[in-house]
């Protein structure tokens, strides 16, 4: 029997890298999937995927950033799959590497918008079925760019520290409900939002320099971050709540960053 057998989960940002790989991964441990994602092409791949492996799953496009799209998809995994035991708030924008200086205030709120009253609308919405039944696991994504400086762009980066703080007050806001909230904080990941980088080190031939200032001295793979997510979704982290589970190759025990000097 799977981890997850018998349970119902809903993932965003399904449609590629770490929601993919996580939606596999559930579904291969016996959960039903309904994968998210504003790209309805990648997100039914992602479903065909499953189902062609022999598991459940349901393809749905919207925004997990507008409240009605993440609505309407807890609520079509209660009516459609039969129940909700898990949440994956996933979905996430890099914002790239915009200078301060040129950074204005639609810009972070489109970030803000995405990465951080995501999680927050899926917390809000999932919270109170699991709740009702007495538990279920809620899980979003952080970034060690949100624990300090030295990971990521401005906006990025305060967006992944909100989403820390926001496991951490959920967590408590949800006070004896057995639901729990946590977040996994995931280092250099080779994702569609980090290709750039893999591409231009690839074109220049230093791809062995990739994640070089971790311990383990390379970047991670999607389904390393699955992994985690797995863990917080079962049984095994029954009495994990309100954490940042990082996952980066010991990226943060330092943060070693390039001097920025002329």
């Amino acid at each position: 029997m799977g981890r997850l057998e018998g349970r119902v989960a809903v993932i965003t940002g399904a449609g590629s890298g770490i929601g993919r790989a996580t939606s596999q991964l559930f579904a291969k441990e016996g959960a039903k999937v309904l994968c998210f994602d504003r790209a309805a092409e990648a997100v039914e791949e992602t479903a065909d995927l499953i189902c062609k492996a022999g598991g459940t799953a349901i393809a749905m496009a919207g925004d997990a950033g507008e409240e009605t799209d993440v609505k309407a998809a807890i609520d079509r995994a209660v009516s459609e799959l039969g129940g909700l035991d898990v949440v994956y708030a996933n979905a996430g924008i890099s914002g790239g590497g915009t200078p301060m200086a040129e950074l204005d205030a639609k810009f972070w709120q489109e970030v803000l918008r995405i990465n951080l009253i995501g999680p927050f609308l899926a917390i809000k919405h999932a919270s109170p079925i699991m709740a009702a039944k007495g538990k279920g696991s809620i899980i979003c994504t952080a970034s060690v760019a949100g624990i300090r400086s030295g990971a990521g762009g401005i906006p990025y980066s305060a967006s992944k520290a909100g989403v820390i703080n926001l496991v951490q007050t959920t967590a408590n806001t949800l006070y004896g409900s057995g639901v729990r909230v946590n977040a996994i904080c995931p280092g250099l990941i080779e994702t569609g939002m980090t290709r750039p980088i893999y591409q231009m080190a690839r074109s220049k031939g230093t791809d062995d320099k990739i994640g070089q200032l971790n311990p383990l001295k390379r970047g991670g793979e999607p389904i390393e971050i699955a992994g985690a997510a797995l863990f917080l979704a079962s049984d095994d982290s029954s009495y994990v709540n309100g954490q940042a589970i990082v996952v980066d190759g010991g990226l943060s025990s330092s943060h070693p960053v390039g001097s920025r000097r002329a």
